[in-house]
């Protein structure tokens, strides 16, 4: 039975460190990356809660990427014990080195034996290596005999672009860049058992699918892998995609790329570039978009739940009473 509330795919979490040690990784941020974070801001556990509470979200998949292993160990160590005290609001989306691919295979036998992790998060470029990269192989085959749900988040350590910082339009490129090369590698027919979702209504790549059918195998576009028309058009279809943050105008597209059955909530919260009002607003435009498309906004809002079914036994566990 698929729970009432909603399931939000696309949340964040910081480690739990000193005032002045986060007070310095913002002002990093200001400078480095051009992101004016207010004074102040920090994460909170029990502020995620408060606000899932008033939006009418049943649970959160959290993932945090640190681009440096030990962090990223020590998130993944701390989001599970988060999953382990809630289970019935959150889960966890096990942070990959992708990197690293021998550290990778380690951190996805850790995420499945120890921290029973929901699902993967990957970050689609990390430390200047695309999660297609052929160095990745073996984990995609790993990934794909688990038939693992991974949530790809483009690089959230981008430096600014033209004066401005990378979240408010590189990430949709980043993401972009990073899916066609899967595309053009032939990764979602060779490893059809993985479910990968893409942040953001999937960034660019909705609006410019057209023309990558269009143009995308036509003979003066380098194509190793000699990946046709269909199989593009057939790839493209698998995607699913979050609606962080991107559903007034990224969400029609997004529809027409992948079908409904493939559109899932995704709220974004945890971070400092999404606040109570444009997560609010964002989700609006779900339930708006999704009324003028004829669909209906609590579908998207419960989608996830036929991806995460051992999530979803754990409230169905806790509503039953048993």
């Amino acid at each position: 039975m698929t729970p009432k509330g909603w399931l939000d795919v696309h949340g964040h979490f910081f480690l739990p460190i000193s005032d002045a040690e986060f007070e310095t990784f913002l002002e990093d941020m200001r400078i480095k990356s051009l992101f004016l974070v207010p004074k102040g801001y920090k994460w909170s556990l029990d502020d995620t809660l408060c606000y899932m509470d008033s939006a009418g979200i049943q649970m959160q998949m959290l993932s945090y990427i640190p681009n440096n292993i030990s962090k990223l160990r020590a998130a993944n160590e701390y989001c599970a014990g988060i999953v382990k005290k809630t289970p019935t609001r959150f889960g966890q989306l096990c942070a990959l080195p992708t990197d690293d691919p021998a550290a990778c295979l380690k951190e996805i036998d850790k995420a499945v034996n120890v921290y029973h992790a929901d699902g993967f998060a990957v970050c689609s470029t990390l430390n200047g290596v695309y999660f297609s990269d052929p160095s990745l192989l073996p984990v995609w085959q790993k990934l794909d005999d688990l038939g693992a749900v991974v949530h790809m988040h483009p690089n959230a350590y981008a430096g600014p672009t033209d004066g401005r910082p990378s979240p408010v339009i590189e990430v949709a490129f980043d993401t972009t860049r990073v899916a066609t090369d899967m595309l053009y590698r032939r990764l979602l027919l060779r490893f059809p058992n993985i479910k990968i979702i893409l942040a953001h209504c999937g960034g660019a790549l909705p609006a410019l699918s057209g023309r990558l059918a269009l143009l995308g195998t036509e003979a003066w576009v380098p194509n190793p892998e000699n990946v046709n028309r269909t199989e593009m058009e057939e790839q493209l279809k698998r995607f699913y995609v979050d609606t962080a943050a991107t559903a007034a105008t990224g969400l029609q597209p997004a529809v027409k790329m992948v079908g409904s059955e493939r559109i899932i909530y995704g709220a974004d919260c945890g971070v400092p570039c999404s606040t109570v009002h444009t997560m609010e607003e964002n989700r609006a435009s779900v339930r708006n978009v999704s009324k003028e498309m004829g669909l209906d906004a609590e579908f998207v809002g419960r989608n996830a739940w036929d991806l995460f079914p051992a999530a979803a036994r754990r409230v169905e566990k806790q509503t039953n009473g048993f």
